[in-house]
Order: structure tokens, then sequence, then C-alpha cells
């Protein structure tokens, strides 16, 4: 039997460790003057150190055998490529209720306060990446 723990921390570890070296690749810099590499070097490193205390506590609580909800990762990767194509057709606001509606559908329970609430909130998000980072983003 695999323990979903330690596959969980062995998962978010490997990513981790592809994505923080990876990001050697890029200038790491200094904290005065970061380098493209050094943002992404810090949240691996943040992500490696998550997947290792999970996979030291799954050592000490009981196994729990590990089983995919099919149903559940299919939604999710509807909602995701309902986001791009909205996103690419219509608007990115469009795209982010889409996601938000479809893949609030794999909870346990649908709220559509929760969905609203949800759907606003990375709406401000993204607009205020637009216009207070001034990243290129057509939300609008």
């Amino acid at each position: 039997m695999v323990n979903q723990n330690a596959a969980r921390g062995v998962v978010l570890s490997a990513i981790a460790l592809c994505f923080g070296l990876t990001a050697l690749r890029y200038p790491i810099g200094s904290f005065a003057h970061a380098g493209a590499g050094l943002f992404p070097l810090i949240i691996s490193s943040l992500l490696l150190l998550i997947g290792l205390l999970t996979l030291v506590k799954a050592w000490f609580e009981p196994a729990t055998p590990l089983h995919f909800a099919w149903r559940n990762i299919g939604i999710i990767l509807l909602a995701l490529v309902a986001f791009v194509v909205a996103a690419k057709v219509a608007s990115m606001i469009l795209g982010i209720v889409l996601l938000v509606m479809i893949a609030s559908l794999a909870a346990t329970s649908y709220s559509w306060k929760r969905v609203l609430a949800t759907s606003v909130a990375l709406v401000a998000i993204a607009l205020a990446f637009q216009m207070l980072l001034g990243l290129n983003l057509q939300v609008i």
C-alpha cells in the first residue's frame, strides 16, 4: 500500500527540485538587486521544506491508502481548459469566473456565495497585478 502522505511529500519535493534547479540557470542576484532566479529559488526552497516536513510527518502517522478521485481530476482539468479558452476568446474575467465555477464542482459542497466571493477576489487580484504591477494581462 502506498502511503498518501509520503507520496504527497515526494511529489512536492520533486516539483520543488525541478523548479529550484531550473531557477539556478538564471542570475540570482541579491535581495537588494534581485535576479530573475531569486524568487523562483526562494519559493521552490519553501516548497521543498514543506515536502520534506510532509515526508517526516508521514513516518510518524498511520499510513493512509493512496486513491485518486478521477472525477475531481477531470473537473479541475476541464476548469483549466475553460479558463484558457474563455480568456483567449472573451476576457480573463469570464475565464476566472468559469474556472472557479467549474472547479468548485470538485468540492464536497457547492456554494454559489463562495464561488462569487472567490471570483471577485481573483478578479481583483488580476486587476491589481495589471494596474499596480504593470503586468501585461488582458483582464478587461
